[in-house]
């Protein structure tokens, strides 16, 4: 019997998408239980928002307090600490940049999951070069390098292909798991990502 192909689970996320923060929860304890490999790559929920931020109301109105009650019920339920008052959404681009900075570096993987406990947990602007810093501080990484990713925008360019292949797999929400040819959006329970994967497994057993 040949082994069994470790599933490569590509999932598209943004920093300031409340159902992402709880997929990252989700796959954190798929990874625990399955053997799978995970990258995650940045989409542009909203990418014109302004450095200042916008309010949440401007794209939810009078359901955001539902929303937040739900929102906040899933995410009681799967231990993920979440600020009660948030009222604004803001930019994750230069978030984005520089998690796809951190991917490149010993253990940096880490700068995602703070980067969701800043804005979820703590409130704070993604925008900020300052609150960034202090998230590359808390991950253990060179603040000094990151700072520079920063001004120089050094990965720019690489935001902007992910960004393309999204689009090109007609991707329009996160987050977005794909597996080979196969391709799911939305949150998912646990058992339901572990559905897809075994389901992905068992297509490429066949190839």
């Amino acid at each position: 019997m040949p082994e069994s192909k470790k599933i490569a689970l590509e999932i598209f996320t943004d920093f300031v998408c409340p159902w992402c923060y709880l997929a990252s929860a989700v796959v954190e304890k798929v990874e625990q239980n399955h053997d799978i490999e995970v990258h995650w790559s940045p989409f542009p929920l909203h990418p014109d928002t302004p450095e200042e931020g916008l309010l949440l109301s401007s794209f939810l109105g009078p359901n955001l307090d539902a929303v937040h009650d739900r929102l906040y019920g899933i995410m009681d339920e799967l231990g993920l600490e979440h600020h009660n008052n948030r009222t604004m959404t803001y930019n994750s681009r230069l978030a984005q940049e520089l998690a796809m900075w951190a991917d490149t570096q010993t253990g940096g993987k880490v700068l995602h999951k703070i980067l969701y406990r800043t804005y979820f947990v703590e409130d704070q602007n993604l925008a900020k070069k300052e609150v960034l810093l202090q998230a590359v501080e808390k991950a253990g990484l060179d603040v000094n390098e990151a700072g520079k990713v920063i001004d120089e925008r050094l990965f720019s360019d690489k935001v902007d292909d992910a960004w393309q292949r999204a689009r090109q797999m007609q991707i329009s929400g996160v987050p977005s798991f794909i597996g080979g040819s196969y391709v799911t959006s939305g949150y998912h329970p646990y058992e339901e990502l572990v559905k897809f994967i075994e389901y992905v497994e068992m297509q490429q057993a066949r190839e």
